[in-house]
């Protein structure tokens, strides 16, 4: 029996679709299953393609929701060398620009494909028709492109639609079908699209002919897809996990060996749970392929896959692929189960350096990932072994709270001839934060750009990006500041744990603009996202959150997030311990505490200085004279900061302390010019009650 299907009339759904697209980066088209959204999309696409420079058309499918890029297998090459960010770039520049793309079944697209659609629409590269079921969830990159309003939501909603009587007819069809042709159907829905010669060789010409025939299929040149995807996934429920094994390895026994990285990823999903299995070394290197392009369950899947048989090779992706979800537990007990002694010295450092990061970041133990550090030291014997290791060390004593020490380390490491890429990548990006936050701004830039020209693991990416936007903030570029920290927040392609860190930067550059209900939006979400890893971007982002709070008056949240600041707070993020005093001063602030907001800003620059922090001390005693402190003029002083944000903190607290209202008048209008709104309400209060 046919399936009587209940769809949306185009009008006026046509018209307000047209209107999105022209008006924002595109549109979402949400409803039901079946509902007509797939027919007003390409409707839409035919009506606008004249306006574009050409248009296209990706699918999501549940059955390569698991593979990256797997969505937009036709339209780009993947490189076969290359991390995430730089596949995810030169995957948006093959697309190009002026392009009107339909996304079909968006909530099905893989978390890389969905990442490109978020660039794609974020940068204006492309205008965007997505297609979503309503009872579905939305990647990541799909829901932030709906939550920033970047496409307009648009509600498909015939009327006489019932779900449950759709779903009985296609039941009833999809039971109803000749057998060939569910065959047909049954293949098409594990692994969609197949060609025509495939499923041939599987079922027969004349199979494939019957269920076209049927409605169960359609056929596109040569390629085979359900004729909806609620047939597909009537099919998939029907299959019993004995014969969708068989089925499976019917599938990756007939289906040609690929060149192309999608194609040999979906080959290999569909052989892990096959008769099938694939060779060891081919799972290794499918594991080690998802981690590059930055699929950790993916990668994870390749590795466990591999375990038994892989050895060291197999345990390194798993382990990475562990670590970077936060599950540090579980990474070290994969990296445990090997004998160092049994190791060649090459294989020692690739053990031993993510064995130690995981020690101290996610496990939270820096004391001992140190000394295994400084153990494995003493056990290699090459200068370029040694090298990377100092790096590594470099960076850890940064976040131990010792920047000085660190910038000692790391400039040895970039005067050394034996550094490798991965050395220099470690010693760089440490050294832009430490240089920072020291107030050594003149180096900060060049030696991000180090950093990045050694193509270091992306997360190192916001650690030298914060040693900019550091110090673009206290030189009073708060718009540049801004814009890097976008530039950042947009590099990570929506991708978790990065985008939550890119969200630190951004709000630190809000707060310092006084934009405080839009950093607490960014904070809550980005301490939530990083709670269950072990960054030390974690409790950064509760102590920075406290302290907007703080300055929001929000007392009682303020101080449930504080505690939570100092909970998760240790040796592995020391480094922003003056943060920590900075978040107990607003929150003193929020109770009208004046007296303990004052000291605890106080403590914050102790603890900046005795760090050698000195552009820390210094915002930390600018906040202090916020407060009402009429002695941080002194300290401001004595730092001797040569910046505009040091000149105008030190003209503040000067003026403060005489009880000056016109000089308060004069900072308030200053901090104003540079974009500094918080800073200038609080000059313009202190002129008002000291003109009273």
């Amino acid at each position: 029996m046919p399936v009587e299907w209940v769809t949306a009339p185009e009008e006026p759904l046509l018209g307000q679709l047209e209107a999105a697209v022209r008006s924002r980066s595109g549109a979402l088209l949400v409803g039901p299953a079946g509902v007509g959204k797939t027919s007003l999309a390409r409707a839409a696409v035919a009506k606008l393609a004249g306006e574009f420079d050409r248009a296209a058309t990706v699918t999501g499918t549940v059955a390569w929701s698991a593979v990256p890029f797997a969505a937009f297998g036709d339209l780009i090459e993947i490189a076969d060398a290359g991390k995430t960010a730089a596949v995810l770039r030169t995957a948006r520049e093959s697309i190009g620009d002026g392009v009107l793309l339909l996304v079909d079944d968006a909530h099905a697209l893989d978390r890389l494909s969905a990442a490109l659609v978020y660039q794609l629409g974020i940068s204006g590269a492309a205008r965007l028709i997505l297609v979503v079921d309503a009872d579905e969830s939305m990647p990541d990159g799909l829901s932030t492109l709906v939550r920033d309003q970047l496409v307009a939501q648009i509600d498909v909603a015939p009327t006489g639609y019932d779900a449950r009587a759709l779903d009985e007819q296609v039941s009833s069809f999809v039971a109803g079908l000749p057998a060939a042709a569910t065959a047909v159907l049954e293949f098409v829905a594990l692994s969609e699209p197949l060609s025509v010669a495939v499923l041939g060789d599987l079922v027969g010409a004349d199979a494939v002919s019957a269920a076209a025939t049927a409605g169960a299929v359609v056929i596109d040149g040569d390629d085979v897809r359900p004729a909806h995807p609620v047939f597909a996934r009537a099919a998939r429920i029907r299959l019993d996990p004995e014969r969708e094994r068989r089925l499976r390895t019917e599938l990756v026994e007939k289906l040609p060996a690929s060149t192309n990285v999608v194609e040999r990823l979906k080959r290999a999903v569909l052989a892990l749970h096959s008769d099938s299995p694939l060779p060891v070394t081919d799972l290794v290197t499918l594991a080690d392929e998802a981690l590059r392009l930055g699929d950790l369950q993916l990668s994870e899947r390749f590795g466990r896959a591999a375990l038994a048989d892989g050895g060291l090779a197999a345990r390194l992706p798993l382990a990475y692929a562990l670590a970077w979800q936060g599950r540090g537990r579980d990474a070290d007990a994969v990296l445990a189960d090997v004998d160092p002694a049994a190791l060649t010295e090459t294989e020692l450092m690739a053990w031993a350096l993510p064995r130690a990061a995981n020690q101290f970041w996610m496990l939270s133990e820096p004391e001992r990932a140190t000394a295994f550090l400084q153990s494995t030291r003493n056990q290699v014997t090459t200068p370029t072994a040694r090298t990377t290791l100092d790096a590594l060390s470099a960076t850890f004593a940064m976040n131990a709270g010792s920047p000085s020490r660190a910038m000692q380390v790391a400039s040895e490491v970039l005067a050394s001839p034996d550094a490798d890429d991965t050395a220099i990548g470690w010693a760089s990006a440490a050294a832009a934060l430490s240089s920072a936050r020291m107030g050594l701004f003149a180096d900060v830039d060049s030696l991000a750009e180090r950093a990045v020209t050694a193509g270091h693991p992306g997360l190192l990416r916001f650690t030298s990006g914060f040693g900019q936007t550091t110090a673009r903030l206290l030189d009073g570029r708060l718009d540049d500041a801004h814009a890097l920290a976008r530039q950042l927040l947009d590099f990570t392609q929506s991708q978790q744990p990065g985008r939550a860190i890119g969200e630190v930067l951004v709000a630190d550059v809000l707060m310092a603009r006084g934009e405080l209900d839009e950093a607490i939006a960014l904070l809550r979400g980005a301490a939530a996202a990083l709670a269950p890893t072990g960054y030390s971007w974690g409790p950064l982002a509760w102590m920075m959150l406290a302290q907007a709070l703080g300055q929001k008056g929000q007392t009682a949240e303020a101080g449930r997030t504080l505690a939570r600041a100092e909970a998760r707070h240790g040796l592995k993020s020391m480094l922003f311990a003056p943060e920590l005093s900075l978040a107990k001063a607003w929150t003193c602030a929020s109770r009208r505490d004046g007296h303990g907001a004052i000291n605890a800003a106080r403590e914050a620059a102790r603890a900046a200085e005795r760090g050698g922090q000195s552009a820390v001390a210094l915002r930390a005693l600018h906040d202090a004279v916020r407060l009402g402190d009429v002695r941080a003029a002194d300290g401001i002083a004595r730092l001797s900061l040569d910046c505009t944000v040091g000149r105008l903190a030190l003209d503040h607290g000067r003026a403060l302390a005489a009880g000056d209202a016109a000089a308060l008048d004069s900072v308030a209008e200053a901090f104003a010019g540079i974009g500094m709104r918080g800073a200038a309400s609080d000059a313009a209060a202190q002129a008002d009650r000291a003109r009273k």
